[in-house]
């Protein structure tokens, strides 16, 4: 019977037609082989060689293209929609939050539509000088098989690519099985059928691949719709395993011995509208600390402060305050559950954005300039990551201290202004009457909204050239307790040294981060900061300055493309200034200015695992010569999924 299953057309005039039919562009340097055809490839055309004109056009049969015109409506997107995309363009202006949501399940392609025309008349782009007219006018008005585009025009110079028209040419197969089985007579000649036939066996390849691709999406899509996670929240998660080892530290304290720790994130990325996201976190990790350090590296170094073990010999992954709720001065359990992350992000103009939630962190609204920035994957210390400034007020604290609402204003494509106003207690209507050491509330940071710690912080960024990356920072805070909240030194805990602990603050955080990359693969990153401290109470006259800077080298692709490595360099938070009853060193130490010096190498093992090897040196840590050099070497396993 397959004989019987061809259907009159000569082969060029049926490719010829279906190109027109085709909305697909073809591929550069497509060639047509046949000596009746030439393809222009700069503009598409097509040219005839007129020996052969009236032969492919009495060759032609109508039913060829029905079905053509058939299956282009059922598998092709719509041309109006794709013009719609085009003039939507893209916004190349900084955003933080671009999630990928998956497409909910009864979403579809929008139909080609193609209008059925009963005169070549109609299709306003063919024109009787057109040497393909007679074969149009023919198919339209005497079998009424033509079916143009929704804006009447047939798009006859259009080029096709062979699997294109492996598909029409199989969808002819099947209109040709209708024709024969209705009794069509003599709609279907001999001398068709071989045409069609040797067109059958000339892309028999093309259409067994065809096949066989479709059958396999097909196997993917069901795969994919059985076992998704969700149609509007997209999950991943992060899975730090880590040993840590440390020497150094206080004189005569011993070295302390090797720990593995580790933390675990999930984090889940909602969107209602496709532009919105609703950005919620849960970890848990090992780290101990709790209100005196009890358990933690740093404290068995010795360089600890004596509450909250605030250090500068503290990794990267490693929360601010380790083991203890800060809010409450509760305990928080080893491997215990928490909710670190809760933040809602949505658009309300072409270059405006909202957020706000009851646990957030200024990373999460402030763009990172530092290609070190990646507590799984980049710089192993804490130190490396971020500009201080970011950090204070527990802006990083790694638990979602505070919470917080803001605006994103995408001022051009290469200028970008963020502010945030964060309350640490915000949850809690009124300060605990109880005190955890003498003039401390167990409720430490206050309560309210507006009455507790909290920070006002801004941050501009922009680009004066594509391979340069600025950020400028500026912070106000206040603080009912004597800390700056930044977990990066000792002399975080009385920051004004020599005042009593439960004395308020008021800070203002000024610094800057710049990035150059020299090459796609080596780049230059530093940043500057200071910190003016000055108490807050009317029976206390006090200030100090912290300053601190870093300068460093990274590289991308080092020995194998998707490795990555660092080298920095600089001087933690020091207290360079003070002034009334502040002390400019407390009493015990030898003043001296501490410095980091830090290596580290990420070998991508896979697309989901990295290996980070790394190491940091600090030269009189905590700004004290009293204290030995100390090195702490990390070996960091990263899963992501």
């Amino acid at each position: 019977m397959a004989k019987y299953l061809l259907a009159s057309a000569s082969g060029m005039g049926l490719l010829c037609l279906i190109a027109g039919l085709s909305p697909v562009q073809a591929l550069p340097g497509l060639k047509i082989a046949d000596k009746n055809v030439a393809v222009n490839q700069d503009d598409g055309s097509y040219q005839k060689n007129d020996s052969h004109q009236s032969d492919l056009t009495n060759n032609i049969s109508s039913k060829l293209l029905i079905a053509i015109a058939n299956e282009t409506q059922k598998n092709l997107p719509s041309v109006n929609q794709q013009q719609k995309i085009q003039d939507i363009g893209v916004d190349s202006a900084v955003n933080l939050w671009q999630p990928i949501i998956p497409q909910p399940a009864s979403s579809s392609p929008t139909s080609y539509k193609l209008a059925q025309v009963t005169s070549v008349s109609q299709l306003s782009d063919v024109q009787p000088t057109d040497w393909a007219f007679q074969a149009l006018q023919s198919l339209v008005e005497r079998y009424g098989c033509i079916a143009g585009y929704p804006n009447q025009t047939y798009r006859g110079n259009r080029a096709m690519t062979r699997y294109e028209f492996a598909a029409g040419l199989n969808a002819c197969l099947d209109r040709i099985n209708e024709l024969i089985a209705t009794a069509t007579g003599d709609l279907v000649k001999k001398e068709d059928l071989a045409t069609l036939q040797k067109l059958q066996e000339q892309f028999a390849a093309e259409l067994a691949t065809l096949r066989g691709r479709v059958d396999a999406v097909e196997a993917r899509t069901a795969e994919l719709e059985a076992n998704r996670f969700s149609t509007t929240t997209k999950l991943n998660g992060e899975v730090i395993i880590a040993g840590v080892g440390a020497s150094g530290g206080a004189r005569n304290q011993s070295d302390p011995n090797i720990i593995l720790v580790n933390r675990v994130r999930l984090n889940l990325t909602t969107s209602f509208t496709g532009k919105d996201s609703l950005i919620t976190g849960l970890q848990a990790y090992n780290f101990l600390g709790g209100a005196d350090g009890q358990g933690s590296l740093q404290q068995s170094l010795g360089l600890a402060a004596p509450l909250l073990s605030a250090s500068s010999a503290r990794t990267s992954f490693e929360p601010q305050f380790p083991g203890l709720n800060v809010n409450t001065l509760s305990s928080v359990g080893a491997n215990s559950v928490q909710l670190y992350k809760l933040l809602y992000v949505f658009p309300v103009a072409n270059k405006l954005t909202l957020f706000a939630g009851t646990a957030a962190e200024t990373s999460d609204a402030f763009p990172v300039i530092t290609p070190f920035y990646g507590e799984g994957q980049e710089s192993i210390s804490r130190f490396g990551g971020l500009n201080p400034v970011l950090r204070v007020s527990g802006g990083t604290s790694g638990t979602g201290l505070a919470s917080a609402a803001g605006f994103i204003f995408n001022i051009s494509p290469n200028l970008d202004l963020r502010a945030l106003y964060g309350s640490v207690n915000a949850n809690l209507p009124e300060k605990s009457a109880s005190e955890a050491v003498p003039g401390v509330s167990t409720t430490p940071l206050g309560a309210g909204l507006f009455s507790g710690s909290s920070i006002i912080a801004t941050q501009l960024t922009f680009k004066p050239s594509p391979a340069l990356d600025i950020g400028l920072n500026y912070a106000h805070s206040y603080h009912e307790i004597n800390i700056l909240a930044t977990g990066l030194v000792s002399s975080d805990i009385g920051a004004l040294a020599g005042v009593a602990v439960g004395t308020p603050l008021t800070l203002n955080s000024v610094g800057g981060t710049v990035t150059w990359r020299l090459s796609p693969k080596i780049a230059l990153s530093g940043y500057g900061a200071a910190i003016f401290v000055d108490a807050a109470s009317n029976s206390v006259n006090a200030s100090t300055t912290f300053t601190s800077w870093m300068v460093g080298v990274h590289f991308r692709d080092l020995f194998k493309s998707g490795n990555t490595a660092g080298i920095l360099f600089g001087q933690p938070l020091y207290r360079t200034d003070a002034g009334g009853s502040a002390q400019l060193t407390p009493t015990g130490d030898n003043r001296a200015t501490p410095y980091h010096l830090e290596a580290y190498y990420r070998l991508q093992v896979s697309d989901n695992i990295s290996i980070t090897p790394g190491a940091f040196v600090l030269f009189n840590p905590e700004g004290n010569s009293n204290n030995e050099t100390t090195t702490v070497g990390v070996l960091r396993t990263t899963f992501t999924f």
